[in-house]
């Protein structure tokens, strides 16, 4: 659709029609001719465009025409003329013009034959007298501003060959003229906002070969006469009102090679002769209400690419209905009636990268040949009534991100070696029974395990522990037993657990306790005992999720208190009842010899930052002294109160205050470490020490902090709006995040690290750069929080660390070197970019990249054929114009911040001033750009 947009049909139209300006002799009365001719024309039509000039809009308008000065338009930008001196050519595609067509006056350019002002910024309606450019075959006005209706004057064009009006904010209905070009080869009339019925007069357009009317708002079935159009290679009416079965007469489109039906009321059956002429190669009819079986002209359809007939009521035999079809990269037939078996030849398809049956009634067993295709990347036949084993051949998938065959009746063991490109794995509601392969901890990024009921025996693998970046967990309704492994305590980014309904027995492990992202959790109807950890997400879980076990304890609803001395053995309380009291004096006692050092130390330097320090605050409230700020704090927060609750930074608990002065500021708690105060008194330091002297409107900004025995804490700044990470989570909050909001974040994070990276001496690296760490005001404006792990970059220092950061945001060089740089930081910024453009964690998507053996090259193991605007969030409206060439330039800095080699990233300083240039136009459509079209051809350097 969108290569004819640009094709360069002006250019094609120059070489036929540009005769030589040497066919008169140069003396003879007829070259005397040519040049008044051409003076007269000149004069005339530069008259009509330097007026047409006048009436844009802006300085830009005007400075982009700056060669549009005196008589002679034949020499101006986007003007060509023909050998007597008139235009025949005006165009100035992407170039931000801004204004009406009102007065352009159409009757002075009677030789043009091509007007192309594609993707600018013009407004108001298509004038009627537009109908004056009788000569006219080519007329783009796409990717503008248009409104109000189509001119019933377009059927006065009657030479047109190409008319493209899409992209615009055009009402009202299609009119029945348009009939009269009987001349259109493509017709384009998508996203735009028409209403009505398709105009049976369409059927006289017979020289049409591509029309797309997707994404309107147009009803009524569609007109028989549409079988008349014989030549059609294009049909796309996605997206609209359509209903009503489709004509017959459809059976005549025997040349079509792309035919889009996607999301409209349709019934009745599918064309039996769609493909008789074989060169279908794209064919969407999903979520309809089509009905009867899939056309068996299908099955020798060989030229297919992409097959979606999701959503529908399909029947037949799934097996019959198809092929042999070589270049197939995408089918889905799910949430159909179709029946059968999966007896398909599939060493042929390797090409197919997406397979999804997914809610049928398909039968057997999964077929062992389905591993010798081996681009497949999904694979979804959950829902279904497959039966037999898993076939250890899908290991040869590597792959393969999402399989997905839950709700089966599948038995057996779980096969599989490894596969390290695996994302989601979901075989739950199968008879699958033997123990959980230890092997599952090969699979280092999975998103989501469910293996949810089954018949799995024995304990919980402790390798599930090695699943970093795993977020959902669900292993409920089996018969596990034994102790929940510590190590699943080592999963960080887990939001989802569900152990309910095992025989799991002992304690819950301690190290649960740093499982902070722990939402959702179920443990209910095992042998548990003793207390629960305290996180939040075991906190604020309802009863339901610890009933039915031994003896749990602790703060949550419907569990007792846990009490100080559980033990059953009478010597084990008399033993604890004598030990206690003297290692709690001890215990006192260093802690104040400590804490009496640490104050002596360190009071000079908190009094001067709260004294010397400017702060809106008013500091007759702080004061000189820490009690007296300690104890405004206590009061404020109503001492930690969890009312006041508001979050959990990496290493304290976050607290809202309100202060006597009407202040409302965050306040972070230091935790209390089970392994001793050092490692946080020391991370607590460190962002003292980061943050004293930093100001930058994109970096939350420290009051104020207070050290004292009872209480550590760092005062800031408070960030209405919360975590980046809360507000795309949240159905509403994403709704409200924008496209011009969200290009805003991306830019105010990219500030904030230029700043530290080059503006600071010596440069500060964050190390922990996540959407859990990057705070949005009131104004959606970006702050980058939390330095609690932060390195200043010494010139003279190797630079070596421990390892910081969050799993699923971390340069892959720091899974083989702990050496920091700031090109780590580089790489945390290119994720978080990905997830507030596609709304998620882009784990799916950048999997492959972020492996120990992600290479420039690797690009390419992505699907460079997925359209960018099915990657980016759904759940608000594509992007358009501007902010659509903002989407695309920003993705393009995000990939290229992904790249492998550390070097070949861009700077941030780079990134930054590339945000804040001016956005490039787009190469073709929005939503024709694939991900290919925006990964990095060379290194980017900074």
């Amino acid at each position: 659709m969108v290569s004819l947009l640009q094709k360069p049909f002006s250019k094609f139209l120059l070489l036929m029609f540009i005769p030589s300006f040497f066919a008169f002799p140069p003396n003879s009365s007829a070259t005397s001719f040519g040049a008044a001719k051409y003076v007269a024309a000149g004069n005339k039509e530069a008259e009509a465009l330097l007026k047409w000039k006048a009436s844009l809009d802006d300085n830009h308008t005007q400075s982009v025409l700056s060669s549009w000065v005196g008589s002679s338009p034949c020499k101006w930008l986007g003007i060509t003329c023909d050998n007597s001196g008139s235009v025949v050519n005006f165009s100035l595609p992407n170039f931000d013009l801004r204004g009406t067509l009102h007065s352009f006056n159409f009757s002075s350019f009677p030789n043009l034959l091509t007007l192309n002002l594609l993707n600018n910024s013009l407004y108001g309606t298509i004038p009627s007298h537009i109908s004056n450019l009788t000569k006219i075959t080519n007329l783009n006005l796409c990717d503008n501003h248009f409104t109000g209706n189509i001119p019933l004057e377009i059927g006065l064009l009657t030479s047109l060959n190409f008319l493209y009006l899409c992209v615009n904010n055009l009402t009202g209905l299609i009119p029945a003229s348009i009939g009269t070009l009987k001349h259109l080869s493509v017709f384009y009339l998508w996203g735009n906002k028409l209403s009505g019925y398709i105009p049976s007069s369409i059927g006289n357009m017979t020289m049409l070969t591509r029309l797309s009317l997707t994404m309107n708002n147009l009803s009524g079935s569609i007109p028989r006469e549409i079988g008349q159009l014989e030549s059609l290679v294009e049909l796309s009416l996605s997206h609209n009102n359509l209903n009503g079965s489709l004509p017959p007469e459809m059976n005549n489109l025997t040349y079509l090679m792309d035919l889009q039906l996607f999301s409209n009321n349709f019934t009745g059956h599918l064309p039996p002769d769609l493909c008789l002429g074989g060169l279908l190669v794209n064919f969407t009819a999903a979520y309809n209400h089509f009905s009867g079986p899939i056309p068996k002209s299908l099955r020798n359809c060989t030229r297919l690419f992409r097959v979606r007939l999701e959503w529908n009521q399909l029947t037949g035999n799934i097996s019959e209905d198809f092929g042999l079809h070589p270049h197939l990269n995408y089918v889905d037939l799910s949430h159909n009636n179709l029946y059968g078996a999966l007896t398909w030849k599939w060493g042929g398809f390797h090409n197919l990268v997406s397979l999804k049956l997914s809610n049928n009634n398909i039968t057997g067993e999964i077929p062992s040949e389905l591993g010798k295709a081996t681009g497949l990347r999904m694979i979804d036949l959950s829902s279904n009534l497959l039966k037999g084993t898993i076939p250890k051949e899908l290991g040869q998938l590597k792959a393969l991100f999402n399989l997905t065959l839950h709700n089966n009746h599948l038995s057996g063991v779980v096969p599989f070696q490894m596969l390290s490109q695996l994302q989601f794995l979901n075989l739950a509601s199968n008879n699958l029974g033997g123990s959980i392969p230890k092997q599952l901890g090969e699979c280092s990024n999975l998103l989501q395990l469910n293996l949810s009921h089954n018949k799995f025996i024995g304990s919980i693998p402790s390798e599930i522990g090695f699943l970093h970046f795993l977020g959902d967990l669900d292993l409920s309704g089996n018969l596990l037993a034994g102790e929940i492994p510590s190590e699943i305590g080592q999963l960080k980014q887990l939001e989802t657990m569900n152990l309910s309904h095992n025989k799991l027995s002992g304690l819950i492990p301690t190290a649960f306790v740093d499982l902070v992202s722990l939402t959702t959790v179920d443990i209910s109807y095992n042998e548990l005992e003793g207390p629960i950890p305290k996180i939040k997400g075991f906190i604020e879980a309802p009863f339901e999720a610890f009933m039915n076990n031994s003896g749990l304890c602790g703060n949550a609803s419907g569990l007792k208190p846990c009490t100080l001395l559980t033990s059953r053995r009478k010597s084990n309380k008399i033993v604890i009842l004598i030990l206690f009291p003297l290692l709690g004096s001890l215990l006192l006692l260093l802690t104040m010899v400590g804490c009496l050092y640490f104050r002596h130390q360190t009071s000079k330097e908190r009094i001067s930052f709260l004294g010397e320090r400017q702060s809106p605050l008013n500091l007759a409230v702080w004061g000189y002294e820490e009690e007296i700020l300690h104890e405004t704090i206590i009061q404020a927060t109503n001492n930690f109160n969890s009312n006041n609750y508001i979050g959990k930074g990496g290493y304290g608990i976050v607290y809202r205050a309100m202060l006597p002065i009407g202040q409302v500021v965050a306040v972070k708690k230091l935790h209390s470490s089970r392994e001793g105060k050092l490692m946080d008194l020391k991370t607590f330091r460190n962002e003292i020490r980061m943050l004293i002297d930093i100001r930058h409107r994109n970096i939350v900004r420290l009051y104020g902090f207070c050290s004292l025995i009872e209480h550590s804490f760092l005062v800031y700044e408070f960030i209405e709006r919360g975590s980046l990470k809360m507000n795309l989570s949240s159905e509403e909050q994403a709704t409200d995040l924008d496209w011009n909001r969200r290009l805003n974040v991306v830019k105010g994070v990219a500030n904030a690290l230029s700043y530290l990276h080059h503006d600071c001496s010596p440069p500060i690296i964050h190390r922990d750069i996540s959407s859990s760490n990057v705070l949005l005001d009131s104004e959606y404006e970006a702050h980058v929080s939390d330095f609690g792990t932060a390195r200043l970059l010494m010139p003279d220092s190797t630079n070596w660390t421990s390892f910081a950061g969050t799993f699923g945001y971390t340069a892959p060089e720091l899974a083989y070197t702990m050496r920091v740089n700031e090109k780590c930081d580089v790489y945390s910024f290119g994720v978080v970019t990905m997830e507030v453009i596609m709304g998620m964690h882009p784990g799916d998507l950048i999997s492959s990249l972020s492996a120990s053996a992600f290479s420039s090259s690797s690009f390419s193991q992505i699907n460079q054929y997925a359209l960018l605007k099915d990657v980016i969030d759904q759940r608000i409206p594509l992007p358009e114009n501007r902010v659509a060439e903002g989407v695309v330039s920003i993705i393009k800095i995000a990939f290229a911040c992904l790249l492998a080699n550390p070097q070949s990233r861009p700077t941030m300083g780079k990134v930054a001033s590339e945000l804040i240039a001016r956005w490039p136009p787009l190469p073709k459509s929005f939503s024709a750009i694939t991900l290919e079209d925006l990964m990095p051809q060379t290194t980017v350097t900074g």
